[in-house]
This record gives structure tokens, sequence and C-alpha cells, in this order.
């Protein structure tokens, strides 16, 4: 137990600092200098591979806006004024003409403008006085602009959401949750600069989800965890199930012949990116439906193997893998139910329809709409349950030999 202080110390030692001295006695630590060379080699690998692949990858900026530029709402000129609803008519009944029901008058730029909204608008307490969204569309030559229904304004309430969300993240987890939320932000702009419209140019999708995953989390766990081996092993850890994920995503996706196309928003990218690959597309959306769960899992094995390593710097790496990997067992249980009521979630309108068709689940199965959701969490969850084990292996190999593992490794001053 000499080296114990040794231990303790390198608990976040970076890269340059695979050993230590012991107070006790002056012992050295015996470390494997060879694993964390392998960790961190491969993960300067899997960095410049990233950096290639944004480079290639990255998308055609006229091709986006030529893209944009063919979709109605997005064409030249087309705005999105912001008006006041002046009155709210009832929605209509059996037997109405619709000239004197199902409306709303609205003002914008001064003038007052009759509008028919869709029956759910009207009964969800739409009032006079309340802000809703309009869409412009300019008229042709000599005729005047098109305003139609776009929605209700719901920004205020959404940022006022945002900012409590971002308040308590930072009261609660102070330093580490500020970190967290620049993460946040900068996942945010690859997927909106980089993934979205790589995906909408015909990009390979899976290629694009997986370098964008691996953007993401290079920035995320280095900027809310630090620069250390621990996070370096949750790191390898976590591209390790990102790969896993995707192939069990696409051979999941072939072996059922899903095709992507479920529902209204598929139908409209048809029509306006028709160079998209849905299928693709499907497995790139796993690949980023699993990124933040493997990163909790991940991150949550490689501290456990360091903490059991500080607490317990006698125990063999055997005995530190078997002890993590207790724990990693009742993450996984746990993980595993957030995935599926996450999912279940996202899809419960889906759900409710097809329990109108009251099919038996084996029918439903064969639908697209479940199909998609039961493969998306299915190739996820396995993923995750791999990740525990490499990711414990990995930590379990860059931290500090314990006292039984002294006669095994070499000597390290």
């Amino acid at each position: 137990m000499a080296g114990a202080h040794s231990h303790r110390r390198d608990r976040h030692a970076g890269p340059g600092h695979g050993h230590g001295h012991g107070h006790g006695g002056g012992a050295d630590v015996r470390v494997t200098r060879g694993a964390r060379a392998a960790l961190l080699s491969f993960l300067a690998l899997v960095a410049v591979a990233t950096a290639v692949g944004v480079w290639q990858l990255w998308p055609d900026g006229e091709q986006v806006d030529a893209l944009a530029d063919s979709v109605p709402f997005a064409a030249e000129g087309v705005t999105f004024p912001t008006a006041e609803v002046v009155e709210v008519e009832p929605a209509c009944a059996d037997g109405d003409d619709g000239s004197a029901c199902g409306q709303v008058v609205v003002l914008v730029d001064d003038e007052e403008t009759r509008l028919t909204v869709p029956p759910q608008v009207l009964e969800s307490d739409l009032t006079a006085g309340d802000d809703v969204r309009l869409v412009r569309t300019p008229g042709a030559e000599g005729e005047p602009a098109r305003v139609s229904w776009f929605g209700v304004e719901r920004t205020s309430p959404i940022w006022l959401m945002a900012g409590l969300f971002a308040l308590v993240v930072v009261v609660v987890a102070r330093l580490r949750g500020v970190l967290a939320l620049i993460g946040l932000v900068f996942a945010g702009i690859v997927l909106w600069q980089f993934v979205l419209p790589a995906l909408l140019v015909g990009e390979s999708a899976v290629a694009v989800g997986l370098v964008g995953s691996a953007a993401i989390l290079y920035v995320v766990l280095y900027t809310t965890h630090g620069f250390s081996i621990r996070t370096s092993a949750a790191l390898a850890g976590t591209h390790v199930g990102v790969l896993l994920t995707a192939l069990l995503g696409w051979l999941a996706v072939g072996a059922t012949r899903l095709t992507g196309v479920a529902d209204e928003g598929a139908n409209t990218l048809t029509t306006f990116a028709p160079d998209l690959d849905f299928a693709g597309l499907l497995t790139c959306a796993v690949i980023i439906a699993g990124l933040g769960v493997l990163n909790d899992v991940t991150i949550t094995q490689s501290s456990a193997v360091w903490e059991l390593r500080a607490a317990a710097p006698g125990l063999s790496r055997a005995t530190v893998f078997a002890s993590a990997m207790r724990i990693g067992r009742d993450h996984i249980a746990s993980t595993i139910y957030t995935i599926v009521f996450a999912y279940a979630g996202t899809a419960l309108t889906v759900l409710l329809v097809l329990q109108l068709y009251g099919l038996p689940i084996a029918d439903l199965l064969a639908t697209e709409e479940i199909a998609q959701e039961v493969v998306r969490t299915l190739a996820t969850s396995i993923g995750l349950v791999l990740a525990v084990p490499v990711t414990t292996a990995i930590a379990v190999a860059t931290v500090p030999a314990g006292v039984a593992d002294q006669d095994k490794a070499p000597l390290v001053s």
C-alpha cells in the first residue's frame, strides 16, 4: 500500500503523468505506458480522420441554397411577419359554409386580415391579443402579396424555458454545467451547419453521421470533463460504441427493408431533396440518437474505474474490471428503460393510431412506422450494452497498476 498516495495523485493525470513516486517508502509505481500510448494514438488517428471527413463532406453552399430556393416557404421574398389576433371566430360546425366560422382576424402592418386556420388552433384557447405568425408570399407582377396562416407565436415561452434550463444547470452543476452548455451549443452548431446540409445535398448519410458524431464527442467530452486519461478512455469507448451502433443500424435497416419514408416530413423531402438516401438517413438517425446515452454510460464507467483504483490501490486490474462491470450492469438496466420510454414518447401519436387499428403486435411490427422505432431502439441499445465492457476494459488498462499487479507489470520509474 506504499504507493497509495501516488495512485491517488494520478487519478486525473494526463498523458504526461504516466508514473508517480510513493511517499510512504519511495516505492516506484508500475503503470502500463503502452496502453496509454495506444489509447492516445487511437484518438489522434480518429481525430485526423474526423477532420479529413469534415473537409471532404462539407456541403456546397450554393447547392444548399438552390435546394432552399425550390421550397415554397424558403423562396426569395417570402417573409414570416408577426401579427396580433383581433378576433377569433368559433370553429365550423356541420352545415357551416366556412364564411363566418373557423377563422381569425389579425392585424398585420396596420391592416386587418381574415384567415382560415386549422380547427385545433381554435381549440387551443387562442384569444384576441395573442401573437401569431403568418406567411407572406410575393404575388405575381402587379398582384398583391398573399398572406396565409403559419402558426402561433411560441418564441417567448420557448426562450423562457431554455433560460430556466440553463439557469438550473448552472446553479446545480456550477462550472461543469457551464462547460456542458458550451458543449451542447457546439453540438447544435455541428448538426445545423454540417450534418443537416450535408445530408440534404446527398452525401453519404452514414459517413456524415459518423464524422459529425466524432466531432461532437471530442469537443463535448473534453470540454465538459477535462483533458485526462479518464476522459480519453471514455471517448475511445464512445467511438467504439458509435461504430457498433452504426454497423448494427445499417444491418438492421437492410435486413428489415426499411425505406425511411414513413411520415409527412419524409414525403416532403422526397419532393425537394431527391438525392437523399432515406435508408442511410435512418441509419444516421440511429447514430445520432445513441450519442447521448453512449456518452452517459462511457463516462460513468471510466469514472467508476478510476474511483475504484483511488479507493483501493491494492486491487488487481481484474478485480477493478469486475467491480466496475457490476456498476455498469446496473447502469445498463436503467438506461435501457430510458431509451425505450424516450422512443415511445416521441412515437406516442403513431402508437395511438396503430392501437385504433386493433392489429396484433406481430402485424404492427411489419408497419414502417413501428419497425423504424424498433430498429432505432434495438440498435442503440445493443451498441450501448457493448460499449460498457469495452470502455471498462480501456479504462482498466490505462489506470495505474495495483499492488496485486506489481509482479506482472514492468517497472517504470
